[in-house]
């Protein structure tokens, strides 16, 4: 008969989000992981799987958890108020002084080696999945008259996701949230004479 868990699950898990969100997968291991458990390995296995199960595991407690605001955005009632609270929501998230600075995806899917592919196509087409749905929303914007005609949905929503991602990496890099905002307000400039 198995023996009951010694430890919460949950908890063990945000550990290693928080881990593989200041860390990235590759420069995280597996004797960090179990360090900052406070786990075995035979424990992290039997609950998780392997390396690369735990990350795909925290990469969806991090979507569930930190990323709400991006589902909520798309239901802005213009094309503007959407980018304009993707943005901020974004500049939120990367410079919070309670968690690892820049964003989970881009910090796990940076310098992946060989070893690191299949984990860097998954943030890859997560990051595609969530800019193919702004264009949804944008073309919405177009038929609905919010934007003009002549916008393109896919350039823009192309655009707005340069934009979050390089407040990721800026923010990595010790970007401020006022600097951030400067930004923002830069791609808002841009978008105003299409919409507002």
């Amino acid at each position: 008969m198995a023996r009951p868990r010694e430890f919460d699950t949950h908890d063990a898990l945000m550990k290693a989000l928080t881990l593989f969100w200041r860390n990235g997968y590759e420069g995280t291991s597996i004797t960090d992981l179990t360090g900052a458990m406070c786990i075995t390995r035979p424990s992290l296995y039997a609950a998780f799987g392997n390396k690369a199960d735990l990350f795909r595991k925290a990469m969806g407690l991090y979507e569930r958890t930190y990323l709400g605001f991006a589902a909520e955005a798309l239901d802005e009632p213009t094309a503007y108020r959407v980018v304009e609270r993707l943005l901020e929501g974004h500049a939120d998230l990367v410079t919070a002084p309670c968690n690892p600075s820049g964003c989970f995806g881009i910090n796990g899917a940076l310098a992946c080696s060989e070893e690191g592919a299949d984990i860097q196509r998954d943030l890859v087409a997560r990051r595609r999945f969530t800019e193919l749905a702004l264009q949804d929303r944008l073309d919405r914007a177009v038929r609905e008259g919010d934007l003009p005609a002549g916008v393109v949905p896919s350039d823009l929503a192309h655009f707005i996701t340069t934009v979050t991602q390089g407040m990721a990496v800026q923010a990595k890099a010790g970007a401020t949230r006022q600097q951030l905002t400067a930004s923002i307000r830069m791609a808002l400039r841009l978008m105003a004479p299409t919409t507002r």
